[in-house]
């Protein structure tokens, strides 16, 4: 069995497995390790099943106002949750699957199952071997923060007996085949935004509970409170400002206790989701051993070509701190793969933030928010135009939600974007083409799109921009 070669891949998360590929097909012999499931987060318990689930909660949703568009659907809707999860899992096994096939076929290329551990800067062992190489690539993706809140089942904890109040995480929800009569969520940030209005449409209760002024505190104000509207419209209630300090009960009877300005208050459900945050897998990978240092939060620091402080040895994905999405950590592998195979300089400087919040309308991001920008110094002008202005939108029956699009007033380069509504999620890619292609926001008001589109809507936006305040 092979113990030698010239780059070993701890993970299959998005940079894995495209790294092995490109470095395979160069010639050198790779290893890549995987101790769970091929994929990573993305395939297993973040974008594909989730968004499988996304979908069919929209089904219900247009099912049950069909009648709004003029077609009778029958009688009240009922969702099948033991069906819902079957559908999910085998898109969601399919793409695992695929993962798995895909590296096991690679030429130069040895599949290890199991959990690496460095010992050295250039060895790793899983199980009884040991496995040298001249290079590293750490892709270990993160998992679900669970904090301390008081009452709650310890970490690892099973079955009913089990002291302290049960709950899911992103990864634990996955499995669930029924229907939570009322679901509680901690935390107001893009997961637990997707969950809420998905569980809603399947038909529980909801009742989201957020620490902070506002949902989502990253965005823009006016992006907060479109969400938070768009979510209560579908009856999900919402707590803000809302500090929990315990949890009690048991699974199907809990409780959550919060303090807000000072004042007790309590939410009583069946089910409590935890969508707080992430943190790295990296305090299980003897990262001390091979000189690899992490920031204060865990994750590893990196440089801007992504190698860590060991110079053979680079983090790509989740747990370099970089970004927390799919796409960055796929860009990640462009930007290693490039710089040591092809000799180029990139760099993640290069790189536009840009994102998506996947509730329906969904949010399509780009660039800096409007606070960002203000902090800068810069001078601005910005456009918004509400969906009930976009005839896309009325003709879709979703009015919801606005388009802005901010841009330097002397450079006139689009700085950022926000598009919440019907298409938002797609449309944005139109000025995310614009910015990486750094020409002036002209060349989109100059642009012709195809109607009836929201696409089409983001010249007249831009033909109306006034002063940022």
């Amino acid at each position: 069995m092979q113990t030698e070669f010239d780059a070993i891949i701890i993970g299959t998360g998005q940079s894995g497995p495209a790294l092995a590929a490109r470095l395979s097909a160069a010639g050198m012999r790779v290893a890549i390790i995987e101790r769970g499931r091929f994929g990573g987060t993305c395939v297993n318990t973040g974008c594909i099943p989730t968004k499988a689930l996304v979908a069919s909660a929209y089904a219900a949703h247009i099912t049950r106002t069909a009648a709004d568009y003029g077609v009778l659907a029958g009688s009240a809707v009922s969702v099948d949750m033991a069906r819902v999860k079957a559908r999910k899992d085998v898109i969601s096994g399919k793409a695992s699957a695929g993962v798995e096939k895909w590296l096991r076929g690679l030429a130069n290329c040895r599949v290890v199952e199991g959990h690496a551990r460095f010992e050295s800067p250039q060895t790793v062992r899983v199980g009884d071997e040991l496995l040298s190489a001249e290079k590293f690539f750490i892709n270990v993706g993160g998992r679900a923060l669970v904090p301390p809140i008081a009452g709650l089942q310890a970490a690892g904890a099973e079955g009913a007996a089990a002291p302290g109040v049960p709950y899911f995480t992103n990864t634990g929800i996955m499995d669930v085949d029924f229907l939570p009569p009322h679901l509680i969520i901690i935390g107001g940030s893009y997961i637990g935004l997707e969950f809420a209005q998905m569980y809603r449409r399947f038909g529980s209760e909801v009742t989201l509970i957020e620490r902070g002024e506002r949902l989502i505190a990253r965005e823009d104000a006016d992006v907060s409170d479109g969400v938070l509207q768009i979510l209560q419209g579908e009856g999900v209630r919402v707590e803000l400002a809302a500090e929990v300090s315990g949890v009690t009960g048991k699974g199907g009877d809990l409780g959550v206790d919060f303090v807000r300005d000072g004042v007790a208050g309590r939410v009583a459900g069946s089910h409590l989701l935890l969508a707080i945050g992430r943190i790295p897998n990296t305090d299980d990978l003897g990262l001390e051993k091979a000189g690899v240092k992490l920031d204060a939060r865990g994750y590893v620091s990196v440089d801007d070509a992504l190698c860590t402080s060991a110079a053979n040895i680079w983090a790509l994905g989740d747990c370099n701190g970089k970004g927390a999405f799919t796409h960055t950590s796929y860009n990640d592998y462009e930007i290693v793969a490039d710089n040591l195979l092809a000799g180029a300089s990139r760099s993640v400087r290069e790189r536009i933030t840009t994102y998506g919040l996947f509730i329906d309308p969904p949010l399509g991001r780009a660039g800096m928010t409007d606070d960002e920008i203000r902090k800068s110094g810069r001078k601005a002008l910005t456009g918004m135009r509400p969906m009930a202005r976009v005839g896309r939108a009325v003709e879709k029956g979703d009015t919801r939600g606005f388009i802005k699009i901010t841009v330097d007033a002397e450079t006139k380069r689009i700085l950022g974007a926000a598009i919440l509504g019907a298409g938002g999620d797609e449309a944005i890619h139109c000025l995310l083409a614009s910015m990486y292609a750094d020409v002036p926001y002209t060349t989109v008001t100059h642009s012709v799109y195809i109607h009836p589109t929201v696409a089409e809507l983001l010249p007249t936006v831009l033909g109306e921009l006034k002063p940022l305040t």
